[in-house]
């Protein structure tokens, strides 16, 4: 995976206020298919780049110019990484849309959504603690 330069903090919790209207969409209408269009947005925030992250794009060129300029930035190696965890639960709500297992839709949405909230109402990101705990259990195993 390219490094993608650090980013606005602000950005990335922008960009879960709208992934969290998206899943709560998906959950109000069951759209297998507007989930899929949300899993291909995980897809390509963690396996290719930030950048393409169409949220991102409107907080960039809608919201930021608005706002007093930041200084401080964000490493995107754990944005990418929760991006990766919240495609795995798309993918597994898409699965279980698509094949009528609703409650398995339900359930792997609502996780998403419950995390995306926890990160947009508080600057909690679940994947970047997660990507931070698993790189502090493998670096003492990497030194040795």
């Amino acid at each position: 995976m390219p490094a993608d330069p650090p980013v606005d903090p602000r950005g990335p919790r922008f960009a879960a206020w709208l992934t969290s209207l998206v899943l709560a969409l998906v959950l109000l209408t069951g759209s297998w298919r507007l989930l899929a269009a949300q899993m291909l947005i995980f897809a390509m925030c963690a396996f290719i780049s930030l950048q393409l992250n169409p949220y991102g794009q409107i907080y960039r060129r809608v919201v930021a110019p608005r706002l007093k300029p930041n200084s401080e930035r964000e490493e995107t190696a754990p944005l990418r990484f929760a991006q990766g965890v919240g495609f795995v639960f798309a993918a597994v709500g898409v699965a279980g849309y698509a094949s009528g297992l609703t409650t398995l839709g339900i359930v792997a949405t609502a996780f998403a959504l419950a995390a995306a909230l926890l990160n947009a109402a508080f600057g909690l990101c679940l994947g970047c603690e997660m990507f931070l705990l698993l790189r502090r259990f493998r670096t003492p195993a990497a030194q040795s």
